[in-house]
């Protein structure tokens, strides 16, 4: 060592003997970083994130598009079914008034045919009724003139007693 020099203890790094050419190295250091950082990866990133948004934007515009296709397809179908409900409403109306002539021709034609059956029955139970009328008159003349002769056998008139018998069943 020389005579009149010192030697600096402690970090070598802080040495002010070698302060200038570290700085130098450092500024050419920088220099250096920033230069492949501007010229080459800085480029990539950019690209990178230019497609990175192109492709968000052409997805949000094809969500878009498939949105308004969505709305379209949702208002056809409200359409469509709102059409098939009135269809159905009309069918529903048109096969109840179908169906309401049938009924009625279907109670006429029963309503007919037991006025007819009621006119039948009727004049059968007025033949029957007159039959019976006939019978008990018959029957009460036999009976009356029966019991006439069994009790007073001489005064046995058979129209007397056939014309007692007709005002008794008159009234």
């Amino acid at each position: 060592m020389a005579a009149g020099k010192e030697h600096y203890v402690g970090m070598p790094q802080l040495d002010p003997e070698f302060m200038g050419t570290q700085v130098f190295w450092l500024v050419v250091a920088l220099i250096v970083i920033y230069f492949l950082l501007a010229k080459v990866a800085m480029p990539r990133i950019e690209s990178i994130l230019a497609e990175r948004h192109g492709a968000i934007q052409r997805d949000l515009d094809q969500a878009a598009e498939l949105k308004l296709r969505a709305e379209e397809a949702e208002k056809s179908y409200q359409q469509a079914l709102a059409e098939a409900r009135s269809e159905a409403q009309r069918i529903a109306a048109e096969t109840k008034a179908e169906i309401g002539k049938e009924l009625e021709t279907a109670l006429a034609k029963a309503d007919a045919e037991i006025a007819a059956q009621s006119t039948e029955s009727e004049a059968r139970i007025a033949e029957v009724r007159a039959s019976a009328v006939d019978s008990i008159k018959t029957v009460a003349g036999d009976v009356a003139a029966d019991i006439v002769k069994a009790i007073l056998p001489s005064a046995a008139d058979a129209k007397a007693v056939a014309s007692a018998v007709a005002s008794k069943m008159k009234g």
